[in-house]
């Protein structure tokens, strides 16, 4: 009799391959920057990939660190496209030379996206490295000669917020096919910046700010617009946010039911922006298809169901769409209070306390450990709306602070 067939539940993976870096980006999550002392070899990467299509995977990221300071990456991405799966790669972008991008191309790589921070000033502080900007757009054009499809990657913030309107004419006019906005999040190095973050209380204006890049982005129809799982949720512009993207509302974490994060020492946990608590095994202990069985990789295999909500707590747990959202993004609401299940990055949170006369901030009551995917501990301050802004906080992010290029009175917001 033949061996059962292995159910299919993740499809997607993101594969740190080292955390060597030759940035220093303040908010690093991972604190790359040295490898790990004890990184999968050769064998057992390329071993790895065969569980990888074994179980179902569809489609590798790989990244880092950098990844392409591993020496062997380009036979791991190789060895990817071979098993049949898509071969996909993040990239901070800085010192890739045009023939690095061929030779990207000629081992199956199939898409790239390089991370861009905002304008040249606060991307090259964001990312530590003078520079790096330059680098950025260089290697943009590397790829766009080779032939090789590529997007970009933003971290939002207090820092790039105000610079998202330029931003996006630089990335459209350098020719990129999609564009990913993420809110930097206080896990790792964003721990020890958490003065970047945007507040809760700042959502308000940045998701009217976004809405209207993505009208824009709409209506020049040249590019999607792909906000991150951490964007969101149930807003008024949700149809504007999420239609390039082909999403229709958000739907839940998927962690551990598609998607899966990969660290270089073999390290199995749900989601690559999980912290480390959430690994739920290691492959040179236990076979991948093992792994995917644990706790840690099934907390949400229940969602649906009554018991899929039972995690909710503070205002997520009453409110009106709590069956539907789970509470947003599980490792936002994890990495601010050592706890999923209630998170106050919402749009629509946001606002419904507004109307209340009711603001939120979280502040940091307890710093990181150091390590890789570490966070602290923050609290929640809830106060009147009208409250005087803290004096010692000179990096308020509201509406007016954005920053229009010329020509977009011709893209109002609607209903503004």
């Amino acid at each position: 009799m033949p061996p059962p067939a292995v159910q299919t539940r993740t499809a997607y993976a993101v594969w740190e391959l080292t955390l060597k870096c030759n940035l220093a980006c303040g908010h690093c999550g991972s604190r790359a920057g040295d490898s790990r002392k004890n990184e999968l070899s050769r064998e057992e990467a390329l071993d790895l990939v065969r569980q990888l299509a074994e179980v179902g995977i569809q489609e590798v990221t790989i990244e880092g660190g950098e990844a392409f300071l591993r020496p062997d990456w380009l036979d791991i991405a190789r060895a990817i496209t071979d098993h049949g799966m898509l071969c996909t790669m993040t990239t901070g972008g800085y010192g890739l030379s045009r023939e690095t991008a061929r030779r990207m191309k000629e081992a199956g790589i199939a898409h790239v996206s390089v991370s861009v921070d905002g304008l040249e000033a606060t991307h090259d502080r964001i990312r530590g490295r003078k520079g790096s900007f330059r680098f950025c757009f260089e290697t943009l054009g590397h790829f766009r000669e080779v032939g090789l499809p590529f997007s970009s990657n933003t971290q939002v913030n207090r820092l790039s917020a105000p610079e998202l309107p330029a931003l996006y004419e630089r990335l459209r006019d350098a020719g990129i096919r999609a564009w990913q906005v993420q809110l930097t999040g206080p896990m790792g190095n964003g721990t020890d910046n958490a003065w970047m973050l945007l507040q809760p209380a700042e959502l308000p204006d940045l998701y009217r700010m976004l809405a209207r890049v993505a009208l824009r982005v709409r209506e020049e129809s040249r590019l999607s617009l792909v906000p991150g799982n951490d964007v969101g949720y149930f807003g008024p512009y949700d149809d504007l946010l999420f239609s390039s993207s082909g999403a229709k509302v958000w739907a839940g974490c998927k962690a551990g039911l598609s998607v899966l994060g990969i660290h270089a020492d073999g390290g199995i946990k749900a989601c690559p922006t999980l912290p480390s608590e959430f690994v739920g095994g290691n492959i040179r202990q236990q076979p991948l298809a093992d792994i995917l069985e644990t706790r840690e990789l099934t907390f949400n295999v229940d969602a649906g169901t009554p018991e899929g909500i039972a995690h909710l707590w503070g205002h997520c747990a009453s409110c009106r769409y709590a069956e539907a959202c789970r509470g947003g993004c599980s490792q936002r609401a994890h990495v601010l209070f050592n706890r999923r299940g209630n998170n106050p990055y919402c749009h629509h949170r946001s606002l419904r306390l507004a109307e209340s006369g009711v603001r939120e901030r979280v502040v940091r009551a307890a710093p990181g450990t150091g390590l890789p995917f570490d966070h602290g501990v923050f609290e929640l301050v809830e106060e009147p709306l009208e409250s005087p802004w803290p004096s010692d906080d000179p990096h308020h992010f509201t509406y007016e602070r954005v920053e229009w290029p010329p020509g977009w009175e011709a893209f109002p917001l609607p209903g503004v």
